[in-house]
């Protein structure tokens, strides 16, 4: 079953900024203009082309809990 873009949700690390979409590791690289998406104004931030939603994660917690 093939999952449109419209239906996606996109969770990113302050490690992938800037972001843009199409990522280069999507299925669909190929199926847009690159765009570069402001995920860090709002925290989420969907890309005009394809709908593809990005959610900005903070991970530093993730890190403190490992030290």
């Amino acid at each position: 079953m093939n999952q449109s873009n419209s239906e996606t949700l996109v969770s990113v690390s302050a490690a992938d900024l800037p972001l843009h979409c199409p990522t280069p590791d999507g299925e669909l690289w190929d199926s847009h203009p690159r765009v570069f998406i402001p995920v860090a104004e709002s925290g989420e931030a969907k890309c005009p082309y394809c709908g593809t939603v990005y959610r900005l994660v903070d991970d530093t917690a993730k890190s403190d809990q490992a030290k």
